[in-house]
């Protein structure tokens, strides 16, 4: 296992460097000009700004400019923000505690209500109990999460009055009433992001599921009098697992990088509703930091699920 992991780290680092170069030279060859702002204050002259020009190394070659934020990346430094003129790092770590709370406890509850009603829909095939949780997946995939965020700020914010429609990013948490506050403005986008990952989970899970209960090694157990809790757990689950883990791997990532619609329906101060905002002022250091690094998430949890893949199934080999 040690040689495959080793193998596997090679293969990702000339992946991470091709992403990387992709991801650059696409910002970097995209129309609009960091410095434009610049452009309207009439108290800046042209000398000021290309001296402002140069502070960034705007007035480089693309792939000095490249080579520069590669090797100050690999050493912690993600540069300055055109923006705010903050360190891209500090401006990412403000916000991904916000990220973490919505997008993480969306994806955990996800997960907890999807596994037992893709098992379930798929141990009843055809009944009643499986048409409602295949129709409420399909309607959960099928409806946009920003369609869902409009429809609960109607429903439970202006009808009902129930929840803020507005994320208060001022909030600070340090006694119990300001913890049910915190609770409150969350509920919301908490929902809105759990439903859309639990019904794709439940989907997979139901597929993974009822494929195995066709095998004969199902059979088998069910001939030798288990029940359905006994085969599940036991025989159908690791092998039901896989590609499962695979789905959640590739899903992982987007608990750090956030989610970009959901947080803009409700101005979450997140790193997704950071990242809109860079695309549109042209910040490229913070949204060539925050797409690489959602890259180098993916290349890891996928090596993750691949590991995975070994402990749920022994008959894998590295």
């Amino acid at each position: 296992m040690n040689r495959y992991l080793f193998r596997r780290s090679l293969i990702s680092i000339p992946t991470l460097i091709i992403i990387s170069i992709v991801i650059f030279a696409i910002l970097a060859l995209a129309p609009g000009d960091p410095m434009s702002e610049f452009a309207s204050n009439p108290s800046l002259t042209a000398e000021v700004r290309e001296n402002i020009r140069k502070t960034f190394g705007l007035d480089q070659p693309i792939y000095i400019r490249y080579f520069k934020w590669a090797i100050a990346f690999i050493s912690g430094d993600m540069g300055y923000s055109f923006r705010s003129r903050s360190p891209v790092f500090d401006l990412i770590l403000e916000r991904l505690p916000t990220t973490l709370w919505v997008v993480g406890f969306a994806y955990i509850f996800a997960v907890i209500i999807a596994f037992p009603l893709g098992i379930i829909s798929a141990l009843k095939r055809y009944s009643a109990i499986d048409s409602i949780v295949t129709t409420f997946s399909f309607i959960g995939i099928s409806i946009p999460t920003f369609f869902t965020g409009l429809l609960f700020i109607i429903i439970f914010s202006v009808e009902l009055n129930w929840f803020p429609s507005i994320y208060r990013s001022t909030l600070e948490v340090r006694d119990w009433g300001s913890f049910i506050l915190q609770i409150k403005q969350s509920i919301m986008p908490i929902c809105v992001l759990a439903l859309f990952y639990a019904a794709k989970l439940v989907r997979f899970i139901r597929s993974s599921v009822t494929e195995e209960l066709s095998q004969d090694y199902v059979r088998t157990a069910y001939a030798k009098g288990l029940n359905d809790f006994r085969v599940v757990k036991n025989h159908i689950l690791r092998n039901a697992l896989i590609p499962v883990v695979t789905l959640i791997a590739l899903d992982v990532p987007s608990i750090f990088t956030g989610a970009l619609i959901t947080e803009q329906v409700f101005s979450v101060p997140g790193i997704g509703n950071l990242l809109i905002a860079s695309i549109t002022s042209n910040d490229t250091p913070v949204v060539m930091a925050i797409t690489f690094i959602y890259a180098i998430l993916i290349v890891v949890f996928n090596l993750i699920a691949d590991l995975a893949y070994g402990i749920l199934d022994p008959r894998v080999k590295y």
